[in-house]
């Protein structure tokens, strides 16, 4: 039988595959992605905690956090033991990277980013403002061109993390569905955990733990950002410099490390008008500055994915240990 625990080499098998899925087949269809299936959940009974009083949404909001978040998590788990009493090793280990898969989005982060490259080296900047739609929560009509750069720029940054680092991290240490779990949390933050009065008491805990559960994974991937674009030829020291000025001017506790660690790699200001900015204008903004963002995407991603594979083989190596 496979061992569907987070700490054996059966785990690093399953990420591997995992992130060749990924890289090769993107996204699976809407209708049978389990964090489509999620936001429908949540849509449901955010609607059912809108009929209460003000001073039972904080606690219907934990309520909701709690059975969306151990749901997925408990559901993949005896998903997986189902299969593991059903079917072979090799089908154990496919169906496992297919759901950590759908946990984490390395190729449609890298398609929508070239897209909007692409748009922005033809200066069509009408096609780049309705990419951008699909990235960011604000407004483009409202940005400026410079800003329709910035962002897109600063996406790819903070998709790091809460789009490949934090699943993978919780992988390492929970498996499957750790993964899940993280990946209930954060679409819960998307959802509902915005600061505007209709969803301030119902989102505000799976807010809070969506800042807590990503304050790691954001942290360590911003270092493995510094050395990837050290290997791509930036400066890292001037990336370490912005780092430690920058990292807390954004809202956010882990946006911050990402973006202001990427703004320094490439030599930028990234702004988000009326909430911060980050980095020095060393250079203007381009379509350019976002290839290069992409780039150290892709690297940063190559060396978390290494780090989580010690991870697994560090833990695997200390449980067969004590046991």
């Amino acid at each position: 039988m496979v061992r569907m625990l987070a700490w054996s080499w059966d785990a690093v098998l399953v990420l591997c595959l995992a992130v060749l899925v990924d890289i090769v087949l993107g996204e699976p269809p809407l209708r049978a992605h389990p964090t489509v299936w999620m936001g429908r959940l949540i849509e449901v009974w955010y609607r059912s905690g809108r009929k209460l009083e003000p001073s039972m949404q904080r606690a219907y909001g934990v309520l909701l956090t709690v059975g969306v978040v151990g749901l997925f998590a408990v559901g993949s788990y005896f998903f997986l033991q189902l299969v593991a009493r059903l079917s072979v090793p090799l089908i154990q280990i496919i169906i496992a990277a297919v759901l950590l898969k759908c946990t984490f989005s390395i190729k449609l982060m890298r398609d929508y980013a070239s897209d909007l490259a692409s748009a922005l080296k033809r200066n069509d900047y009408t096609e780049a403002r309705s990419i951008l739609r699909h990235l960011v929560r604000r407004d483009p009509a409202t940005l400026t061109n410079n800003q329709v750069i910035s962002a897109g720029i600063e996406t790819v940054a903070e998709g790091i993390g809460d789009g490949i680092a934090s699943p993978l991290f919780y992988f390492a240490l929970f498996g499957v569905p750790g993964a899940f779990a993280y990946r209930a949390i954060n679409t819960l933050d998307s959802m509902v955990g915005y600061k505007e009065p209709d969803f301030a008491n119902l989102g505000w805990f799976s807010a809070k733990l969506d800042s807590i559960v990503n304050w790691l994974p954001a942290r360590l991937a911003s270092i493995l950002m510094l050395i990837a674009g050290k290997l791509l030829g930036e400066s890292a020291s001037r990336s370490w410099r912005i780092l430690l000025r920058d990292r807390n001017r954004t809202e956010s506790w882990n946006a911050g490390w990402l973006m202001s660690a990427m703004a320094g790699l490439l030599g930028v200001r990234l702004e988000k008008p009326g909430h911060y900015a980050l980095g020095d204008a060393d250079h203007e903004l381009s379509y350019t500055h976002l290839n290069s963002a992409i780039r150290i995407m892709t690297f940063d991603t190559l060396l978390f994915v290494l780090v989580v594979v010690l991870i697994i083989s560090s833990m695997g190596l200390v449980i067969n240990n004590v046991c």
